[in-house]
């Protein structure tokens, strides 16, 4: 039986490239991709773009359907990714500086804060562990450092060997430093510098509040870029919500021929031999292109923990996805308030983030750390006059709300909403007396409206793992297909799906000879 292979000088090839799903990696690729002057269709089975980094509406609140502490919103340097994404295609975000990336409401009373000045977050720090004060110092010094490397060279795909030569030969230097430092976790190195076990439960909760592993698990180029741009390109939150960034990103695609369909369910990627060529939507209706790249998990491209339909079949999965699914787990999902409250509860000088833990035992138990978001104290016009929003998180496994009858859902809800309610009371007294607004979420919501794995945040290790050795780049087994997002290189977070999202944009651009020659300014 022979093989039918798509031709691109076919008409049956209607784009240059597909993409599935507009959260922000995706995003940025296609809008990388149009850029570069690729035909780039977005099919997004929602209603709005962005995933987790979407927005919606209710009652005249905008409420973010993720976090809103955001990294990559800076004017210089090469880490401010959001920034150079949006220019790329045209666009820019007008955004509001945060004082303070994180206030830390920890066991035995104590608190840090986390100022945008970096010399105050060190002198609040070393206030608690005055004994520590070098070990601190030099700890962050070498956070610095991954920082500095990261930051002296235009972050792209590190799979191009052009690319990989060009960067050298700009920032040897910075290269050589980068590579010394991708096989280690945070926990190895702060270990060297610090001996006190209550500063080293800190930095394991420094990283747990954003990449929801201990130090030991989290790789320490992530937290090279995470502890350092807090200060140096700073905490910057969008005017208008953080769906801007999906709206002004959907914006730049079309000005650049390219175009998004939402309600746009892709259930199958179709495959041509071992060659990957289009993919089938739910209504059944098809698509080619010259590429095709997965911005949905990698359970759900790849299948493997129970996932039912994976965009590629079992029988075509490569043996490296179960490679890969062996040294990783989803991580939780979360259970979800988003809050509408009278302003009066919510003191004028307060912080915007805040992240409260009452027992380190629990920092990685369910719903054992809760996150409070208040982005009303940087944007007003998010609420109506007189109104805070309050959005609040805590991990929540998918386990925990299986078998639940409808009446036993909504119950279980209410309570555990009600005990998240009071965490946050314990920051800002009477705040139920004074909601006026509450939506709450579980992981059955983001995973039937985030078309998430189990609503996961993203993969996390089974193990200790090297660093970021292991993590999979853009490109996989199967030809034309890629993958981006939070399964890829270098992992969760906003602007780290930002970099997969130019990585796989270059990696793409290099195979249809579509790149520049120059690298970036």
């Amino acid at each position: 039986m022979s093989i039918k292979i798509i031709d691109p000088a076919k008409k049956t090839v209607d784009w240059d490239v597909i993409v599935i799903g507009s959260g922000i990696g995706g995003l940025v690729t296609a809008t990388q991709l149009a850029a570069k002057g690729a035909k780039v269709l977005v099919l997004e089975r929602y209603t709005i773009p962005g995933g987790s980094s979407g927005a919606f509406q209710r009652n005249g609140y905008t409420f973010d359907v993720g976090a809103s502490m955001i990294f990559g919103f800076g004017e210089k340097g090469y880490t401010n990714l959001l920034t150079r994404a949006l220019a790329d295609v045209g666009e820019v975000c007008e955004t509001i500086p945060d004082p303070v990336q994180l206030s830390y409401h920890l066991p035995n009373g104590d608190n840090v804060i986390v100022d945008r000045d970096y010399n105050k977050f060190i002198s609040n720090l070393t206030s608690l562990f005055p004994h520590e004060e070098v070990g601190i110092k030099a700890f962050y010094k070498v956070c610095w450092k991954v920082f500095k490397c990261l930051d002296a060279m235009p972050l792209l795909s590190i799979e191009d060997p052009a690319y990989l030569t060009k960067v050298f030969f700009k920032a040897p230097f910075a290269c050589l430093g980068l590579a010394r430092w991708l096989p280690f976790n945070v926990g190895k190195i702060a270990r060297q510098y610090i001996s006190d076990e209550a500063l080293l439960k800190f930095i394991d909760i420094e990283c747990f509040c954003w990449s929801v592993m201990p130090a030991e698990k989290t790789p320490m180029i992530n937290a090279g870029m995470v502890f350092s741009d807090r200060h140096a390109g700073g905490i910057n939150y969008p005017k208008g919500g953080v769906g801007v960034i999906a709206q002004k990103l959907v914006k730049g695609l079309r000005e650049k021929g390219g175009e998004i369909l939402y309600k746009s369910r892709v259930t199958k990627i179709i495959l041509e031999g071992k060659i990957a060529t289009g993919v089938k939507l739910a209504t059944g209706e098809e698509f080619f292109a010259r590429a095709i790249v997965s911005n949905a998990t990698r359970w759900d491209t790849f299948g493997g923990e129970n996932v039912k339909e994976p965009l590629i079949e079992q029988k075509d999965t490569p043996v490296s996805e179960t490679t890969w699914r062996n040294r990783y787990k989803p991580s939780p999902s979360f259970l979800s308030l988003h809050l509408g409250v009278k302003s009066s509860c919510i003191p004028t000088n307060s912080h915007c983030h805040h992240l409260i833990l009452n027992e380190w035992e629990r920092m990685e138990q369910e719903q054992g750390v809760a996150f409070i978001s208040i982005p009303t104290l940087l944007d007003k016009s998010l609420a109506p006059v007189d109104h805070h929003i309050v959005h609040a998180f805590t991990p929540s496994s998918m386990e925990e709300w299986k078998g639940l009858t409808p009446s036993e859902y909504a119950k279980k809800k209410e309570q555990d909403s009600n005990r998240l309610i009071q965490k946050i009371e314990q920051v800002f007294p009477n705040l139920k007396d004074n909601i006026a607004h509450k939506e709450i979420g579980t992981p059955k919501s983001h995973r039937r409206f985030l078309g998430r794995h189990n609503g996961s945040y993203g993969p996390i290790p089974t193990m200790v793992l090297p660093g970021l050795l292991p993590m999979p780049f853009n490109t996989t087994s199967i030809k034309r297909l890629y993958c981006v997002g939070d399964s890829c290189f270098p992992g969760q977070g906003l602007n780290a799906v930002a970099f997969s999202g130019f990585a796989c944009a270059h990696k793409i651009g290099a195979k249809l000879g579509m790149n520049n020659w120059s690298l970036p300014d």
